[in-house]
Formats: C-alpha cells, structure tokens, sequence
C-alpha cells in the first residue's frame, strides 16, 4: 500500500533494515507525536516482504487495537490478536498484535514454538525490563527485537542499554519541533511552591500516594492559577490520584472551567472521550491513565501535577499536547515549585535538554517567571555552558600551547567544531564500553588522536565527526588544530578551502597570525 512516509521515519525505517544485519536487538527512539506506530508498520511490511513472522507486543488493549489499525491503514496488513480468548495459532496472518500479559503465561507461551517469530516489535520498550516481557523474549530468543520508545533522558537509555545491542535511530523531540512535525512549546513557572520533602520514593520515582496527600493543600492555589493563566484554553491534567483529580475537578469547576474527571474505573470513558473532542469539556483530569496511546491534537495546555523523575514518563503526558492542529499555535506547560530534595525531577526543560546542566540552567531562570519558549530558553542556557566550555578550552590549550608532539584531545577538537556528539558523550549501549577496533585505531591515530584514550562508543563518535567534516569539505582535524595554535576558535562551518587558504596566508607571514579579530 501506498503511504508517503515523512523524511525522517524514512530514515528510520532504513536504518532499522539495515543495523539489524549486524546487531538483533535495536532501540529506536522518537518522540510522542511524530508516528512511531507508522514507522515499526512499514518495517514489518518489509519484514513480511521476506516471509517473516512478526509480533508486536503492547501492554494495554487501547495500544493492541491501534496497533492493528495503524498497521492495516499504512500497509494494508491485517493481523491476528493473541490476548485472552483471541489467538495466533492456526491463523493466516504473518503478523500477532500480543497482550503481554497473556503471552508471558508459561502455559500460553509453549503453545508457540521457540522459532514461531522471526522478528520482535515492543512498543512503550520503557517497560521492556519487566519480567514479563523478558519472559517472552527469551522465549523467542532467536527472533531479531526492536523496542519503540519515546525521547528517553540519559539514564533510561544507560539502562535500555544493558539489554538491547545499538540505538538504530534516534529523532529528537528538539528536531521534530524545529522541522514542524511538533508544535511549539512554551513553558510558564507558576509562583506556588509545592513542599515536596516528606513524599519518599517507591521504585525509583515518587510514591504516588504521598505526592496526592503533598499536593492536596495546593489544590485550591493552583485551580486559582489555572483560571487566571489559561481559562479558555483546551487542558489536560495528569493527578497522582483518583481522589486528588475528582477533587481538582469540583475546584475548577467553581472557578469557571467546564471539567471532567476519568479514570479506569469509568464506565463512559468513550463518551466522555468523545465530549471532550468536541469541546464539551475544556479540561480532562485524569489520574495517570492517560499517558500512552491517547490522541487528542487540539490539546494546547498540559498541566503535570504528578511530578517525576522519570523522563520518560513526562516526555509521555507532555506528548499528549505536542502534535500539531490546524488552528492551534503551540502547546503551553504550567510548570510548579516542586521543593524536593531531588535533584533529577523532571521540569519542561526535561523535554529537550540533553545535558543535565542545560537544563538545570534553564529550570533556574523559569523560576524568574514569565511565559518563554523551550527552545529559546534552550539557546540561553546552551550559550551558558558554552561559554564554560569556551573557559576550559583556553585552560587547556593554555596548559597545552608548548608541548610538542602532544596528541589531541578528543573534547578540545568536539568544542572547536561544534561537536556535541563529541563533546556530550556518554557510554549508553554495552558495546561502547569496549576498546577501539584495530581499525579505529588506525584512522584515529592517522588524524593526530591517542586512540588508547578512549572506548569504542567515543570513538566511534569522534570518527563519526571526522568523517562528516571530510564529507562536507570542512576544515580537517589537522587544520583545525594548527590553526587554533595561531589563535583561531571557531571552526563549526569552516571549509577545506577556507582553512587552507588561511594557513597560507600565515606560512607567507612568517609563520605568524591574530585571529582575535576574526572569530566569529
């Protein structure tokens, strides 16, 4: 079937083809909003194409029954469910949508072969680490995985990383934005601070119980701060309780909002869906159900009174508000004075801030107040610990100025070109960790770097830079690095020609050259 795929899921789709040639278990990373269901449909199409037998595995029956959908629209592959009375077994279809938790029964399990699927699909793979869904997976252990999430932080790709072998492609929610695949998003810090300090915490995030009794005592302040900040807009509020969200609902409701409340328990959650699509509703309050496979584009205002230190988790309520919709311009965050002592709660600047410092520099000036867009916000803060860096760079090559014959170092060269693959590296998979191939090392020490310096993963990113530069015609790791000796700082858009042309000029000078005047 016919389905024009956006340049980037393109991209996704062909590096999945491609590194599962080297690697079985891959990670693919895209933000909520920007179609991961279409993508991992289009790569079971070509799965299919090759006579393989995939299944995708969800955890709820909202995320089955889209899944199907989505994959007949796009592709026009129907598939068999395996969840509760429905089965796989003895069905035509080369594709199973599978309930977790009806697979990962041991009984239900050795009714499939080791060998019945060829290839894996795990959607939300946030979750992939839980022992039903490792149950599963080695049980099929020779089929090829690909776990789906969205935009995880740092740590929760550290900790996908000890499962799945590479990260196949990854598209931020940074560029999804500034593509305009996403709105714009704007952020606002409301003057209420919220004592968080006795709320402990319960498998690695806050216990939500006491985050409802923390935030119960507020409830009256904020309903008052939502009807002088965002009445008139269309709000979606994520509680920690079902008991605070009913009693935010009656608060609002008093202050001029038409709200409602839904939770699992709700047996109109249709209906209730429904009016709010229509605009009978201009606030839905939920506690937490709302969080995975809800589509509402018109959403312009999500308000997070469940406070996390899960990235993932506030990349996905945030998510909820982020697609694009004729009319609307962007999506707007209310954002509180959480006073916790952890220092990993997530803030708007979460959302796109790769660098914990960034986004500690952004979350403090949003306390100034004021409404501000994330990505200027972003710039602000980047241009901050640039200006750090611009420090420790001086420092070293200060320190380095004399010595002759010294190896360049991999962090002084990522700052000079305006590398952050470079210069923000982390080891996240566990091959990274690894030392140089015999062939890396070849190339990096070729180019002036100590290839015993570093681990694979760094210098596969250092290689990568390098490369890229050769491809596009920029200043080369050599030309970068005699230039900087004669006071040149910026080569992030310097070409080959550009930097030959100014070593010249300094040859003929006797060897001599200011730059101060010149860097940009």
């Amino acid at each position: 079937m016919e389905f024009n795929l956006r340049p980037y899921q393109n991209e996704a789709v062909t590096s999945v083809l491609r590194k599962w040639q080297e690697h079985r278990k891959l990670l693919l990373v895209l933000p909520t909003g920007s179609g991961k269901t279409i993508v991992f449909s289009k790569i079971i199409e070509s799965l299919v194409g090759m006579n393989v037998r995939c299944l995708i595995l969800a955890h709820r029956d909202e995320l089955i029954r889209q899944a199907q959908d989505k994959l007949l629209l796009s592709t026009g592959i129907d598939s068999a469910i395996e969840k509760a009375s429905e089965t796989a077994l003895g069905s035509l279809y080369k594709v199973t949508v599978g309930s977790v938790q009806s697979l990962m029964r041991e009984k239900r399990l050795n009714r499939f072969a080791p060998d019945y699927y060829g290839a894996i699909i795990v959607d939300e793979t946030h979750r992939i680490l839980a022992d039903g869904y490792q149950r599963i997976l080695k049980y099929f252990n020779g089929a090829m995985v690909l776990g789906v999430t969205a935009t995880p932080g740092r740590s929760d790709k550290q900790n996908l990383g000890k499962f799945f072998d590479e990260l196949a492609y990854e598209y931020s929610i940074r560029d999804a934005i500034k593509d305009g695949w996403l709105c714009k998003i704007e952020a606002e810090t409301m003057p209420i601070d919220i004592d968080m300090s006795s709320v402990k915490t319960t498998a690695g995030d806050y216990n939500v119980g006491g985050v409802g009794n923390a935030i119960e005592p507020y409830l009256a302040q904020i309903a008052d701060k939502m009807a002088e900040h965002v009445l008139g807009k269309k709000i979606l509020v994520f509680l920690p309780l079902i008991r605070t969200s009913k009693l935010m609902e009656g608060l609002l409701r008093e202050r001029g909002f038409n709200p409602c409340h839904i939770d699992g328990k709700s047996t109109d959650r249709k209906e209730i869906l429904e009016m709010y699509h229509q605009n009978r509703y201009d606030v839905l309050l939920n506690s937490m159900l709302l969080t995975e496979g809800y589509d509402q584009p018109d959403v312009d205002c999500v308000v997070v009174l469940r406070p996390t230190q899960s990235r993932s988790l506030y990349c996905q309520m945030i998510g909820r508000g982020t697609r694009i919709c004729e009319g609307k311009d962007s999506l707007l965050i209310l954002d509180f004075l959480w006073n916790s002592e952890k220092h990993n709660l997530c803030h708007p600047a979460s959302l796109i801030a790769e660098k914990e410092e960034t986004a500690r520099i952004m979350t403090e000036k949003a306390k100034k107040g004021g409404r501000a867009g994330l990505m200027d916000m972003e710039l602000g803060a980047m241009n901050d610990v640039a200006a750090q860096r611009e420090d420790t760079l001086a420092e070293y090559l200060k320190a380095n100025s004399r010595r002759k014959g010294k190896k360049i170092d991999p962090m002084a060269f990522g700052i000079l070109v305006g590398d952050e693959n470079i210069t923000e590296y982390e080891a996240v998979m566990g091959w990274e960790t690894a030392n140089v191939t015999p062939k890396q090392a070849e190339i990096l020490a070729k180019n002036g770097f100590d290839p015993t310096m570093m681990n694979k993963g760094q210098a596969s990113k250092v290689l990568d830079g390098v490369f890229k530069r050769m491809n596009n015609d920029m200043a080369s790791v050599k030309q970068v690095m005699l230039l900087q000796r004669f006071g040149r700082r910026d080569f992030s858009t310097m070409k080959f020609k550009e930097a030959s042309e100014l070593i010249t000029r300094i040859k003929n000078n006797n060897w001599s050259a200011d730059f101060r005047n010149e860097n940009k």
